[in-house]
C-alpha cells in the first residue's frame, strides 16, 4: 500500500493549529520537525520548543483527495508554507532497519549483537540487544562511548551503578564483562522492564542486578561502596544529581558521564569539580564522556 505525505513548513506560532487542521481533513498522522538545521536541546521543566522555522508532514491514505485537502485548509496557513505531495511507497520498516543493524566491537574482547546475526567472535564477550522499550541499542555516539570505556575499566567483581539505565545495555554490559553486583536505576518503569528483559536474554541473573525507580532501593550497600558509576543521561540532569551520583563512590571509584555535546563538557566539568576531577576520554559524532576517579579522602 502507498500512502500520500504533505509538507508544510509554517512558523512555530502556527503549528499546533496547522497540525490540527490537518488531522481534521484526514491525515491518519502528522510529525514536526526542524526545517531551519535549528537543534533544540534539552527543553526545562513545562516547556514545549519549537524550531524558527516549522516543518509538518502529513501522511493521507492514497487515494486521498489532495486537492480538496489543501483547498480546505485556512489560506493564512498555506500562503507562505510551500506545500509539497509526495508518494510514500509502504515498506517492512522492521527488515529495513534490520538490514542496517551490524554486531559493533568495543574493545579487543566485547561485542554488541542483534539477535539475528551470528557473533563475529563466538569466543568474544557477546551481549545481544535489539531495539525494544527504552533507548540505547549501542547505535548512538553516547551509548558507544561508555562501552567503550566500559570495556577497559570494569573489572571482576567491580560494584557497578548504571544511574538513568534505559534499555540497560550498559549495565548488562558491565554484568557480562563480569562486573556485580550491579544496581540499575531509571525513573523509567518502561525502562526498569527493558533493563530485566535484556538481562534475562543475555543469560545474566536478575539477582545479580538490582533494579529500582530513584530511592526505590537499599542504598547501604552502594552509597560511598561502589567502584564505578556510569551515567548517560543528559547535561542538565547530571548536573542536578552531582551529589547522587558521586555519592555512590568509594576513594579511586572511577566515574563516567555522557549524553552530552563536546560544548557541554566544560560545564560538567566545572560543576563537579567540588567533588572530583573530570576529562574528556573520548569523543564521538559532536559527543563527548567524561571521566573521573574519586580522590582518596584526606586525613
Amino acid at each position: 500500500m502507498s500512502w500520500l505525505q504533505l509538507r508544510l513548513d509554517t512558523e512555530p506560532d502556527a503549528a499546533a493549529a496547522l497540525e490540527d487542521a490537518l488531522l481534521a481533513a484526514g491525515a491518519v498522522a502528522v510529525t514536526l520537525e526542524d526545517n531551519a538545521d535549528e537543534p533544540v536541546l534539552e527543553p526545562g521543566v513545562g516547556e514545549t520548543p519549537l524550531w524558527r522555522r516549522t516543518r509538518l508532514t502529513g501522511l493521507f491514505p492514497a487515494d486521498a483527495d489532495m486537492d480538496a485537502v489543501l483547498a480546505g485548509l485556512d489560506p493564512a496557513f498555506t500562503v507562505d508554507a510551500t506545500p509539497r505531495v509526495e508518494i510514500l511507497e509502504d515498506k517492512d520498516w522492521t527488515r529495513e532497519w534490520m538490514q542496517h543493524y551490524r554486531p559493533m566491537q568495543f574493545g579487543p574482547r566485547f561485542w554488541v549483537c542483534p539477535s539475528w546475526l551470528a557473533p563475529p567472535d563466538p569466543g568474544a564477550i557477546n551481549l545481544l540487544l535489539d531495539p525494544g522499550l527504552a533507548f540505547g541499542t549501542g547505535t548512538h555516539p553516547t551509548t558507544a562511548l561508555c562501552l567503550g570505556q566500559l570495556a577497559e575499566a570494569v573489572a571482576g567483581g567491580a560494584r557497578v551503578v548504571d544511574y538513568g539505565c534505559g534499555s540497560g545495555i550498559l549495565a548488562v554490559a558491565a554484568a557480562k564483562l563480569g562486573a556485580g553486583p550491579v544496581l540499575c536505576v531509571d525513573n523509567d518503569p518502561q525502562a526498569l522492564l527493558a533493563t530485566a528483559d535484556n538481562a534475562t536474554r543475555n543469560g545474566v541473573p536478575l539477582d545479580a542486578l538490582t533494579i529500582a525507580l530513584p530511592g526505590d532501593y537499599d542504598a547501604g550497600p552502594w552509597t560511598g561502596e561502589s567502584d564505578l558509576v556510569v551515567a548517560n543521561i543528559l547535561a542538565g540532569p547530571l548536573l542536578e544529581l552531582a551529589p547522587v551520583i558521586t555519592g555512590f563512590l568509594r576513594p579511586g571509584g572511577v566515574l563516567l558521564l555522557s549524553g552530552l555535546l563536546a560544548s557541554q563538557a566544560a560545564a560538567l566539568i566545572e560543576g563537579y569539580a567540588g567533588r572530583l576531577p573530570l576529562a574528556v576520554a573520548g569523543e564521538q559524532e559532536g559527543w563527548v564522556v567524561l571521566r573521573g576517579v574519586l580522590p582518596a579522602r584526606q586525613t
